[in-house]
C-alpha cells in the first residue's frame, strides 16, 4: 500500500486539476455509517419502503421512512470531518483541487473547509429537510428535534405538506444540475480520485469513466474492489482516509521540493 500511496502523491503532485470523487467510505471513520454494509441501516429496514413512490402513497412507509432517520440523524449531527475531507481541504489549499464530487449526504466536505460551490452533492444533503408540496426548507436538527419528540411523520407548518430530507431515494432521478456539473468537472480534470466507493451505484459510478475517457488518470482507492479497477491507471487498496492524508503529505512534500 506504501508504494501506491507514494504512486498518488506524485499523480497529485504532477496534475493541475484535480477532483475527488467520495463515496460512503470517506465518512465511515466519521460514525457515518455505510448504509449498505452487513450491519448498515438498509439490513435492518425493507429497502421497498425506502422507494420515493411508497413514500408519496404508503403512511405506513412513511413511518418506516422517518424511523430510519430517528436513528440517523443523531450520528449526522454528532459527525465531525474526516481525514479524507481534510485532505480534500489541504487539496484546495494548494491550488489542485477542481472540484468534490460525492454521494454522500452528509454535509462533511463544506465543514471540513471546501467552499459549496466547489462539492456537487449527487444524491442531495441530509442537513435539509424540505416540504415536497411548497419547497419550504427546515434544518435536519428541527426535525430531529420533532421526531425525539414523538412524531412519527413531520409535515410542514407553512402547508401542511410532507416534509423529506433533501436526499435522493430509490426511485428519484439524480438533481440534473448536479449530473451535469459532475459531469462537466470530470472531463476537465486531469486527475481523478475515487475515494471510499464501491462505485456500484448508478448513475454516480459512470463519473469516474468519464474522466478517464477524458483524458484524466484514475486513482481508485477503496478497502473492497471495484468494477472498474481493471480501468484504472492505480489501485489502492486501504482506508480511504488514511490513503488520502499519506497521498496529500507525499504530494505537499513532492510540491516543495
Amino acid at each position: 500500500m506504501q508504494e501506491g500511496i507514494k504512486a498518488l502523491g506524485r499523480a497529485i503532485a504532477e496534475a493541475e486539476k484535480v477532483v475527488v470523487f467520495t463515496g460512503a467510505g470517506v465518512s465511515t471513520e466519521c460514525g457515518i455509517p455505510d448504509f449498505r454494509s452487513p450491519g448498515g441501516l438498509w439490513s435492518r429496514y425493507d429497502p421497498s419502503d425506502f422507494y420515493f413512490h411508497r413514500f408519496l402513497t404508503s403512511e405506513a412507509s412513511r413511518k418506516v421512512y422517518w424511523r430510519m432517520y430517528r436513528e440517523f440523524f443523531p450520528l449526522l449531527h454528532k459527525a465531525s470531518p474526516g481525514r479524507a475531507h481534510r485532505a480534500c481541504k489541504r487539496l484546495l489549499e494548494m491550488g489542485k483541487l477542481l472540484a468534490v464530487i460525492t454521494q454522500n449526504v452528509d454535509g462533511l466536505h463544506q465543514r471540513a473547509g471546501v467552499p459549496d460551490e466547489l462539492v456537487v452533492e449527487l444524491h442531495g444533503r441530509a442537513t435539509e429537510v424540505r416540504c415536497l408540496q411548497c419547497q419550504e426548507v427546515y434544518c435536519s436538527e428541527e426535525i430531529e428535534r420533532r421526531l425525539k419528540g414523538g412524531c412519527e411523520v413531520p409535515t410542514c407548518d407553512r402547508c401542511g405538506g410532507l416534509l423529506k430530507p433533501a436526499t435522493v431515494s430509490f426511485g428519484q432521478a439524480l438533481p440534473p444540475e448536479a449530473l451535469s456539473a459532475a459531469e462537466k468537472y470530470a472531463k476537465e480534470c486531469d486527475l481523478m480520485i475515487a475515494a471510499g466507493s464501491s462505485l456500484l451505484v448508478h448513475p454516480a459510478a459512470m463519473i469516474p469513466l468519464i474522466a478517464q475517457e477524458g483524458g484524466a488518470k484514475l486513482a481508485i482507492v477503496n478497502l473492497t474492489p471495484t468494477p472498474y479497477d481493471e480501468r484504472a491507471d492505480l489501485v489502492i487498496r486501504g482506508e480511504a482516509g488514511e490513503v488520502m492524508e499519506k497521498a496529500v503529505e507525499e504530494a505537499m512534500l513532492a510540491h516543495d521540493q
